[in-house]
């Protein structure tokens, strides 16, 4: 199973805010069980597209120099589901962001209806920690082309940043 729950982000706002995109389809394994006969995208994976969103502008603040990861979700409120056909669009708000960590206010919506709203928490962990050492989260970031899915427009204007 792939670990990458969002597809491309719309808007990015350095430090401040993102907007991406998870489009939802039967061709994802885990909505044929999830339910048979009435296929609803998981809650904790719309969690972790969410947190992907959030990491990814945390993590960005700082050029990825930190390992960025969830820490905790103090609150997340489901008011609806996405379905297969479904576009989600997740958008995260920083609310905090220091040396330790950081936290962010997260929306999952599907056109004009709210399917979740919540918060979640970050903390960095020292690369230099030999426990840690091994994870290079830049060179994840990096590898794969998960960056390319930063190349958008600037907020509002559509042009591409250069």
């Amino acid at each position: 199973m792939r670990w990458f729950w969002i597809d491309r982000f719309i808007e990015f706002e350095s430090g401040s805010y993102a907007k991406s995109v998870k489009n939802v389809t039967l061709a994802e394994e885990h909505l044929h069980d999830h339910f048979p006969g009435f296929p609803v995208m998981p809650g904790s994976l719309m969690i972790e597209g969410m947190a992907q969103t959030g990491g990814i502008l945390l993590g960005e603040i700082n050029d990825f120099e930190h390992i960025v990861i969830l820490a905790k979700v103090p609150q997340m409120t489901f008011h609806s589901w996405a379905c297969p056909g479904d576009q989600l669009i997740y958008t995260a708000k920083i609310t905090n962001a220091g040396e330790e960590g950081g936290a962010v206010d997260v929306t999952a919506m599907v056109g004009d209806r709210l399917v979740a709203e919540g918060s979640i928490i970050f903390v960095h962990l020292d690369q230099s920690d030999s426990e840690f050492g091994k994870i290079d989260q830049k060179n994840f970031v990096f590898s794969m082309n998960l960056l390319g899915i930063l190349d958008v427009g600037q907020a509002g204007t559509g042009e591409e940043q250069a």
